[in-house]
């Protein structure tokens, strides 16, 4: 499952959500845990995956 992260713009605080592609497209109101503000912006950030094939 992808996360993304997300940085708040009141309190400053940087933070992990955990999302399918699915629940992420449909756009949800994504809240910062640390001071409950809907006030937050999406970082860019490298994309991983975890997978059990070796390379």
């Amino acid at each position: 499952m992808p996360s993304f992260e997300y940085v708040c713009k009141d309190c400053g605080k940087e933070f992990l959500i955990f999302l399918s592609l699915k629940e992420y497209e449909a756009k949800p109101k994504i809240i910062c845990p640390h001071c409950s503000s809907d006030h937050v912006e999406r970082k860019f950030s490298a994309f991983s995956a975890k997978t059990s094939r070796k390379s």
